[in-house]
């Protein structure tokens, strides 16, 4: 039994073997200095797309009504971690949109409160 193959999605118009439009988005080789982001930083949209944004940048906006992590504004734009970051950097500059890393739960509850919670419910 052979496996099934896989299906390529087709590329987004431009983006295809076209390293030229990654360049400009991302300001050259360096791309200038990055705001301190990863993979599973929280971004929401702080304000609509100016007429001046580029298509780019109003598309992460408008993707950022709801808070979306980095890595899901990276899949539907698909773009590059490393371009999207870029854009969110500049966005974070202007005060468009909000950061913050996803919220990590400390601890567990303490196992007599939990016990003590328990045992109150089946009390009822």
């Amino acid at each position: 039994m052979t496996p099934p193959r896989r299906r390529r999605r087709p590329p987004e118009a431009g983006l295809e073997g076209n390293p030229e439009r990654l360049y400009v988005l991302t300001g050259g080789p360096d791309g200038g200095e990055r705001a301190p982001l990863d993979l599973v930083t929280l971004i929401v949209a702080h304000a609509e797309p100016p007429p001046t944004a580029g298509p780019e940048h109003t598309a992460v906006l408008r993707l950022c009504a709801k808070p979306l992590s980095v890595a899901e504004v990276s899949a539907y734009l698909n773009l590059p971690f490393s371009v999207v970051t870029v854009l969110l950097t500049e966005l974070l500059a202007a005060e468009l949109v909000l950061a913050r890393a996803p919220i990590v739960r400390s601890a567990l509850p303490d196992r007599s409160l939990l016990e003590a919670v328990m045992h109150g419910l089946q009390k009822l």
